[in-house]
């Protein structure tokens, strides 16, 4: 499964990995730009960007961009996150030039005066249909709390009063300072041909204006709030209660033990919170995991409950993060979350959208190709003394914790 790399003169970067057993390609446009990049009256503005990009370019009108990933039988989609922002499809290997043409040209967005006011009614309902989503809500606010004044507690949405102050002048701005070529990854993944690939990036993006990748400020670890905190939330049936504390940032190699650790306390099947938690009925749904991004990381988990049950189930969770703080994890423990981490791996690596994900998130963070071998090694190579060893620099016994729901108190 060969790995290449091509860097254009304006900076933009294309990778791929062929996959000769493949019978379709993914591509991706990943521009290393999020709500963490946003600053004060920006907030939102990245996602609501990503939208505008679906609204025409000078070449297609909103509705020539959908019929023509249509009539190529595209999976297309787009997402933002704190970091990235990332458009892509998935098509038979015929329609891969005519995949990389609608999106560099989409890449390329007329950002028009009228359709930015209308679009802003859509994110404006989406804010308000979020809101109207307790675990989003809920999980939205925890963040916040914990991050406090850092960009990571930007909110992907932003506000209804930051979207409704934006201006279309506003987000040119940011387009022009975060989509400079020099900020961009083309990524591909499946049946495709590298030169030929090469060629059809270079042809649709060479003549973008150059751009060095634009500063990301702040890349130092976050002050956590600590603490509990309450959200109290009328109307809302179920308490949704949220425990964070720091973990490994993207970089850390540390992170592969963090993974399996947070595997083995709340994954969704024969985790801890699942035979403590969700298995006994006391709780709707939880979990526990690990979030990564640059100079930071964060080690958490969620439930929720019924709220006469709320008290009690946080104790479960206390004891259960102070259990595995004191005593680590069993052999048993180990082996069975590397085999589900190990199964995951290798299905997802079956797909080209699979592959084309991991490899750009591998080259944008940290500047390297990892075939699923390597993953699986590092994996693998996970003990008892390297868990030891995170529970040492990350302890999680004494997480933030942070209720949302009806209860005034927890």
């Amino acid at each position: 499964m060969p790995f290449h790399t091509h860097r254009l003169p304006n900076g933009l970067e294309i990778i791929g990995e062929t996959l000769p057993t493949s019978r379709s390609v993914g591509v991706g446009f990943y521009v290393r730009t999020g709500s963490r990049d946003e600053v004060g009256p920006e907030s939102g503005v990245s996602h609501f960007l990503e939208h505008m990009l679906f609204k025409g370019t000078p070449n297609r009108s909103a509705l020539d961009v959908n019929l023509h990933f249509d009539r190529i039988g595209a999976k297309s989609n787009a997402y933002t996150e704190y970091e990235t922002t990332v458009y892509y499809t998935a098509v038979l290997p015929e329609y891969l030039p005519t995949s990389v043409d609608i999106l560099a040209d989409i890449l390329r967005p007329s950002l028009r005066q009228e359709d930015f006011d209308t679009e802003k009614q859509v994110i404006l309902e989406e804010i308000g249909m979020y809101a109207d989503m307790p675990p989003f809500d809920a999980s939205d606010k925890a963040r916040k709390i914990y991050f406090a004044n850092h960009p990571l507690g930007n909110s992907i949405l932003g506000s209804v009063e930051s979207i409704t102050a934006l201006t279309r002048d506003q987000m040119q701005t940011y387009f022009d300072r975060r989509y400079a070529a020099g900020n961009l990854v083309v990524a591909a993944a499946g049946a495709f041909d590298w030169a030929n690939f090469v060629e059809l990036v270079t042809a649709k993006c060479g003549p973008w204006t150059a751009g060095g990748q634009p500063p990301r400020t702040q890349l130092t670890p976050a002050k956590p709030t600590s603490g509990s905190h309450v959200i109290v939330k009328e109307g809302v049936s179920q308490e949704h209660v949220m425990v964070m504390a720091p973990g490994p940032a993207v970089e850390d190699p540390i992170r592969y033990s963090a993974d399996v650790l947070s595997t083995i306390i709340g994954d969704d099947t024969g985790s801890r919170f699942y035979w403590e938690l969700t298995h006994p009925g006391t709780v709707e749904a939880s979990g526990y995991g690990i979030d990564t991004n640059q100079a930071n990381g964060t080690l958490g988990g969620y439930f929720s409950s019924d709220p006469d049950n709320a008290k009690e189930n946080l104790a479960t969770v206390h004891k259960i993060l102070r259990d595995v703080q004191k005593n680590g994890v069993t052999a048993e423990e180990l082996a069975v979350a590397k085999s589900k981490i190990a199964s995951r791996l290798v299905r997802r690596s079956e797909r080209p959208m699979g592959r084309m994900g991991a490899i750009a998130s591998a080259w944008i963070n940290n500047r390297e190709f990892d075939d699923i071998d390597t993953e699986l090694n590092r994996y693998e190579a996970v003990t008892p003394a390297s868990i030891r060893d995170l529970l040492t620099r990350f302890p999680i016994d004494a997480p933030t914790v942070v209720a949302y729901g009806p209860l005034s108190s927890i």
